[in-house]
């Protein structure tokens, strides 16, 4: 059964701002490689929207290779997008989403493939609520944001973790690998 692993960037304060991190060539190659070795990238809308910034760079590359793949990366994933307000979306490897969360997890983990990631703050959060995470690759970052908006928001039961292991990039960041051991799945 393929896993539901939550991926996501955070201050070391906690706060979740893609703008915050250091996007340097070695956080670029780690996101490539893991969507290289993923199925499928599951977002909320705001996040989706961010990351629509990629097919602009597929259009006109930058020149720097860590960037330019990781644009290939994530045009290359399917992309599941849940949101209320999105009418349609127009990017050929990504799919707009109205059911049940819980029902589109459960039958991602039926089919055969490799992991699925979940890259949104609020969607992980819910995922998190549910009890539908298997594993957390939270990146640290060395920032002091000091506002913004949380990871764990509204989270009303307590979710154990087992830390697997730990990898350091060269700015400082840190990326901590962590098994839910207690998730309850929640209707």
């Amino acid at each position: 059964m393929r896993k539901l692993i939550a991926a996501i960037n955070m201050t070391l304060d906690g706060y979740c701002d893609h703008t915050a991190g250091i996007a340097d060539e070695e956080l670029h190659d780690h996101y490539t490689e893991m969507l290289r070795n993923a199925d499928t990238v599951l977002y909320g809308r705001k996040t989706y929207q961010l990351m629509e910034f990629w097919k602009t760079v597929l259009k006109n590359p930058t020149g720097n290779k860590s960037m330019d793949d990781f644009a290939v990366a994530i045009d290359n994933i399917p992309k599941i997008v849940f949101s209320k307000t999105l009418k349609k979306i127009d990017w050929e490897t990504a799919k707009l989403e109205k059911r049940n969360i819980k029902e589109v997890v459960s039958e991602l983990r039926q089919q055969s493939g490799k992991d699925f990631y979940a890259g949104s703050p609020g969607l992980i959060a819910s995922l998190t609520q549910l009890g539908l995470i298997d594993e957390y690759q939270i990146c640290i970052h060395p920032v002091i944001l000091g506002t913004g908006l949380t990871l764990f928001k509204n989270i009303k039961d307590k979710t154990d973790l087992k830390l697997l292991k730990t990898k350091t990039l060269g700015s400082g960041a840190i990326i901590l690998y962590y098994k839910a051991v207690n998730k309850k799945v929640h209707n």
